[in-house]
């Protein structure tokens, strides 16, 4: 070893008793034992060891010194008399001949103790990150990420992909997120906008004559926080193939996905290829989510025929969804608080009844189904036992709330969830077109870029009235692993003619194709080839890969929920110099 040391912290064992060695690392902890007798614990990256100071002068020194400062530790190694088989060091411990103090911890109060750090609050957390991040249990999940994004980088490269790396500074374009803005200095009233993703430019690469591209490719979106996403910026595995299928980019994701997650995954059983293929809309219906987690037995009956017209004012005329749960022996404080917090996620009332063991309708809203009771029970097939809840509504908020009844009950009830495994599946055919909420009017439902099934010919069937446009579905697909979208894909929307008609059927006309998409638009003009990719998010996939809940606890200085930097303090007022260069005037809201 170099940097003032012969040996980490975790590199030396019984074999290397008698020899002279010299050490460096954190002084995680002084255990004073009389005036003559200290053991010391000195952390770094690679581990622990113990050191032993036999002498007063030594136990004196040890005693001065702050925890977490840097130490070097020169000394002999020998066998400890009482061994340790919970450490890979447990076997030696090192006798000090000096110890000297290469850079001192200037507070005798931390702001955790570093090796229950994750009991701290988040806040606290992230504003001393590089406290944090000492903990071996967190850090052990950086190195995960870093050994993941290496095994990707490898896998892509020996399927023929080139890593090639696409702008930062770019033009601002419509792609559904806000985009963070940065002045041009050199061009007033102009700005440059942060990357959301490198769809435009990976494209450009395929009419470039690129064949197989990939990164690992930063990208900048301006939204809120939650559990599996970061606010700000993100990581993805982006990638995109010439002249290429749905197929093509499902074989190479099918081939490069198990054995990572096989390798460095917390649960030992995956997917494997071919993964699950669900149609959207049969997602929907049976699963109440485009995001299924098929570790869950549960799924999602349509009993609107029997349950619209039972007298019970929220299902009449509605649509009403049934989710089965049988050999169901939870309490009703259970009941009420599992579908509060459905309710809470949802935005919607769900309801209940089960049928006891006597094969008696029992519970919620079992007084409505009496008459019906014959008709149900066939119609669901319960037997006894079984809980039944439901939702209701226009027909997306009675799955909706079907869908987190599935995963909520899935997870809670014992026996209806196979935890641990990675269960992949891609979620296809999506609708090209949907009715937007607030205009009322057709708008593209995901990804403008993509490829309607039947191309140019359906789209000129929904112009000319013949076809209904949103029954067109794209071929764009979503990968899913255990309840989680890691990725969104499509077949590229690659001809001029194509994409200008599909623009129209929104209102928008060759024009305005020019004016948002000028560069990807013209090339296109210039002939070019189909095709196809996708983009797994590196932070999500490692959370999954580290069975964490929270996605800040896989990057290495997370924001808060609030896209803050609390531990260097962005974002920050500027200078009015910096202001004035740019041509900018702050205006406060009142």
């Amino acid at each position: 070893m170099t940097q003032s040391r012969t040996h980490t912290c975790g590199e030396l064992r019984a074999a290397d008793a008698g020899r002279q060695v010299k050490i460096a690392g954190w002084m995680e902890n002084v255990r004073e034992v009389g005036s003559e007798l200290a053991f010391i614990v000195v952390r770094d990256f690679y581990g622990t060891t113990q050191v032993v100071a036999e002498t007063a002068e030594m136990v004196a020194l040890a005693k001065s010194i702050t925890k977490e400062s840097t130490i070097s530790v020169e000394g002999i190694v020998r066998e400890r008399a009482s061994k340790n088989s919970n450490l890979p060091t447990g076997d030696i411990e090192i006798v000090p001949e000096k110890i000297e103090v290469l850079g001192r911890c200037r507070y005798n109060e931390l702001p955790f103790p570093i090796n229950r750090s994750r009991e701290a609050d988040e806040s606290t957390r992230l504003k001393y990150r590089y406290l944090d991040l000492r903990n071996p249990d967190v850090k052990k999940n950086i190195i995960l990420r870093c050994s993941v994004v290496s095994a990707l980088r490898q896998a892509m490269t020996e399927h023929g992909f080139l890593e090639i790396t696409t702008p930062i500074l770019t033009a601002s374009s419509p792609e559904g997120a806000r985009d963070y803005l940065v002045p041009a200095r050199n061009h007033p009233g102009k700005f440059y906008a942060l990357p959301q993703a490198p769809q435009q430019f990976k494209q450009l690469l395929m009419t470039s004559g690129f064949d197989r591209y990939f990164q690992i490719a930063p990208c900048f979106r301006d939204e809120d926080a939650r559990a599996d996403r970061s606010p700000g910026e993100f990581y993805q595995l982006d990638m995109e193939m010439a002249f290429a299928t749905q197929e093509d980019v499902f074989a190479v994701l099918e081939d490069v996905l198990p054995p990572i997650f096989a390798k460095f995954g917390t649960y030992n059983r995956a997917s494997a290829a071919p993964f699950t293929r669900i149609p959207y809309r049969e997602a929907m219906e049976k699963y109440g989510s485009d995001k299924p987690d098929l570790r869950i037995d549960l799924t999602v009956q349509d009993i609107s025929d029997l349950l619209s017209s039972c007298g019970f004012e929220p299902f009449v005329g509605n649509i009403v969804k049934a989710v089965v749960v049988s050999d169901f022996k939870e309490t009703r404080k259970f009941i009420d608080k599992t579908l509060a917090d459905v309710e809470t996620q949802s935005g919607s009332k769900a309801y209940w009844f089960r049928l006891d063991e006597s094969g008696e309708l029992v519970g919620g809203i079992a007084k409505f189904l009496q008459e019906k009771k014959a008709e149900i029970i066939s119609s669901l097939g319960l037997v006894p036992g079984c809980f039944v809840a439901l939702s209701s509504g226009k027909l997306t908020t009675a799955q909706k709330t079907a869908g987190v009844l599935v995963k909520t009950l899935g997870a809670a009830v014992p026996g209806h969830m196979d935890k641990e495994q990675y269960a992949f599946c891609w979620i296809v055919d999506f609708p090209m077109y949907e009715i937007g909420e607030e205009s009322g009017e057709l708008e593209f439902c995901h990804n403008p870029f993509s490829m309607p099934s039947g191309g140019l010919d359906v789209l000129l069937k929904a112009e000319a009235g013949e076809l209904d446009p949103l029954s067109i579905t794209a071929d764009q697909y979503d990968l899913v692993c255990n309840g989680v979208e890691l990725s969104s894909g499509a077949v590229r929307n690659h001809d001029p003619e194509i994409m200008i008609k599909a623009f129209e059927l929104v209102r928008l006309g060759e024009n305005d194709v020019k004016a948002k998409f000028p560069a990807m638009y013209n090339a296109f003009c210039y002939g070019a080839p189909p095709h196809a990719g996708i983009a797994p998010g590196v932070d999500r996939m490692v959370m999954l890969l580290a069975g964490e809940d929270s996605i800040r606890e896989i990057i290495p200085f997370p924001m808060n929920k609030n896209a803050q930097d609390v531990m260097m303090g962005a974002p920050s007022e500027v200078t009015q110099k910096q202001l004035d260069e740019l041509h900018i005037a702050l205006v406060k809201p009142e």
